[in-house]
């Protein structure tokens, strides 16, 4: 970046007259005039290190454990409930010796099903932001995401209880049911919790700060974010592992009924009552700001109302044209500005930061493609291999342990070295790695199934469906040990670590402070999207099409890596020019003149929080 540039970000600041909150003072300013703002030659030259993160936010990150716990502990067995048949003789699924299954329905079938899942877990979010942007807030949203969650998770459990999953047609109504409720408050959950951990940091102005030892650093609050969104993670995993390995051993020794039952009693009795009734006071929370969403459409519409072209080139090229933003901002409009137009230019800016944000997520299905391969077929992979007595769903668990492992290096070795020897890794830089990360993960299971299937007495082209025997009850199994696999798990963890909590980090820094849940939640979406090209993929995860299944999510990976950091290049050379923006002035509600007594609006709430970090 141009540091000079940032310098005058932070200087317009001085002269922005909002047609909101005339009386006040820049509060930019005044943080400049408390604390030593880095000049552009420090800005190029000093280190930047991490604010301090309030215990707040530990407690969040400890809500998002269990929340995940409860998640991923039970779609850890959806695999094998729908793939697998029952055991002989057996009316809970569990294998013991052999194999848990429950319905029957073969790799096609589940592929199919947790794709679903997937995607609609990741459309929810879209509703659940909105109704907390725009109605409840992120904490009362989350509190009735967890009521909802609750109601499907016990569902589940009685699509598996012995009474119902020895009649298949009940079993499986019963599950779909009980995957769609729960994806609801899935949703509801996932696409504010992030922005809430997140706005417990207070610091939001670049300072200078000598640390004990005389050196002269900046503290960032870009680095404090990242390192939020780190630790989230790490929770998020630790959740994830807890949760998986535990209903992975109670579906085989016990049943599946147990690997629903355990998440929602953690939900009663851990995680409800914590988001519900103990932690509420104690959290700094953003309240709703009413049609925001709605604002935003305005804007952009106004924006490109003197853009439109029936050429496609003189259209993009217009839309691409310095300047685009001018026709719709307040201080240009002046006494013809709309009624709706009750925020200031700075606010202008953060829409427009908060869209490239959304921009860059749009290359994501790309990415979450190879990530999707995780959650079923290579979860089928593993079947087929040689187990040693461990459950073929086991090994998936190795991909959070290997994110448990690596997020302490990566913030207290990897990113300290590059912040020392003067090496931005941006965030657009890291995604880009991510792409790359996943696309070898799954150039690995290519050549695993393909000697899988070199290996195979079934015609050399059938591993899911080849028996030893001809009264099918002994399944064939490669001479290839299952831990093989810890290569691609271990390689799609690092790649999330470089792609998916940055996205959080991106999503929560570029966007509208009074927007965060919204452009989180299409982040998120990404997510669905990427479900429903995997849908378009179902036919290759079957014998015998699995190498062209694992190969052409290896290339799109690949592809997409490149493609999405030509496309976004000069978006990294803005990165501190974005996070460097005034704080904007945007009054909530329209009827309200005097914005000291309107409650909730978004710069009283902004303003508060970093008077206190002063």
């Amino acid at each position: 970046m141009n540091a000079a540039s940032g310098l005058e970000i932070i200087e317009a600041a001085k002269v922005h007259e909002p047609p909101v909150v005339e009386s006040k003072d820049s509060l930019d300013n005044a943080i400049q005039e408390e604390f030593e703002i880095p000049t552009e030659e420090e800005l190029r030259t000093l280190r930047r290190v991490s604010g301090q993160i309030p215990w707040s936010a530990y407690t969040i990150a400890f809500v998002e454990l269990c929340e995940r716990f409860s998640y991923y502990g039970t779609t850890a067995v959806f695999v094998n409930f729908i793939q697998q048949p029952l055991p002989p003789g057996s009316n809970t699924g569990a294998g013991k010796e052999g194999q848990s299954g429950a319905l029957g329905m073969g790799q096609r079938a589940s592929t199919g099903l947790t794709t679903f899942n997937q995607f609609w877990a990741y459309v929810m979010p879209l509703l659940g932001a909105y109704m907390a942007d725009q109605y409840w807030g992120r904490f009362k949203t989350i509190q009735v995401a967890c009521g909802i969650a609750l109601v499907g998770h016990v569902i589940l459990i009685i699509s598996a209880i012995p009474q119902v999953i020895t009649n298949p047609d009940g079993a499986i109504a019963c599950f779909a049911i009980g995957i769609v409720i729960m994806g609801i408050g899935v949703g509801g959950f996932k696409s504010n919790i992030s922005p809430l951990i997140a706005e417990q940091c207070t610091e939001q102005v670049m300072r200078i700060k000598t640390t004990p030892k005389g050196e002269r650093v900046i503290m960032d609050p870009a680095v404090t974010t990242s390192r939020v969104f780190l630790y989230f993670y790490l929770m998020i995993n630790v959740g994830s592992l807890t949760g998986s390995i535990g209903m992975v051993y109670a579906e085989k020794y016990v049943g599946f009924w147990l690997s629903y039952l355990l998440p929602t009693l953690m939900l009663i009795t851990v995680l409800c009552p914590m988001v519900i009734f103990l932690c509420k006071s104690r959290y700094k929370l953003t309240p709703p700001q009413g049609s925001t969403i709605a604002k935003a459409a305005k804007l952009w519409s106004l924006a490109m109302k003197p853009k439109w072209s029936l050429n496609p080139i003189t259209l993009r090229r217009n839309i691409k044209a310095p300047g685009f933003w001018d026709p719709a901002k307040p201080s240009l409009l002046g006494a013809n500005k709309p009624a709706w137009m009750t925020f200031d230019d700075a606010w202008v800016d953060e829409v427009r930061r908060g869209l490239i944000a959304c921009k860059v997520f749009l290359w994501y299905p790309l990415y979450w493609l190879a990530y999707g391969q995780m959650t079923n077929n290579l979860t089928s992979q593993a079947a087929t291999m040689k187990l040693g007595g461990v459950p073929n769903d086991i090994v998936s668990n190795f991909n959070p342990l290997f994110i448990v492992i690596l997020i302490p290096i990566m913030d207290k070795v990897v990113y300290p070295a590059c912040r020392k020897a003067n090496l931005h890794f941006t965030p657009i830089k890291r995604i880009t790695c991510g792409f790359f990360l996943a696309s070898m993960a799954m150039i690995s299971a290519t050549v695993t199934q393909a000697y899988i299937y070199k290996q195979s007495p079934c015609d050399g082209n059938n591993a899911n469906s080849c028996y030893l025997d001809e009264a099918e009850e002994e399944k064939w199994q490669s001479s290839i040990s299952v831990w093989v696999q810890l290569l691609p798990y271990g390689l799609i963890g690092f790649s999330e670590i470089m792609a998916s909590v940055t996205s959080l980090e991106y999503a929560f820094t570029k966007a509208p402070v009074n927007m965060r849940s919204s452009v989180t939640a299409v982040s998120l979406f990404m997510n669905a999207l990427s479900s429903a090209l995997a849908q378009a993929l179902v036919a290759l995860a079957e014998d015998p099409l699995l190498v062209w299944n694992y190969g052409v999510v290896a290339v799109v990976a690949f592809i997409g890596g490149i493609l999405f950091w030509l496309d976004n290049a000069k978006v990294d050379a803005e990165e501190d020019k974005m996070n460097l923006l005034p704080s904007a002035h945007y009054k909530a509600r329209e009827n309200v003149a005097d914005p000291e007594s309107a409650e909730g609006t978004m710069y009283e709430k902004v303003s508060s929080e970093k008077r206190s970090s002063v």
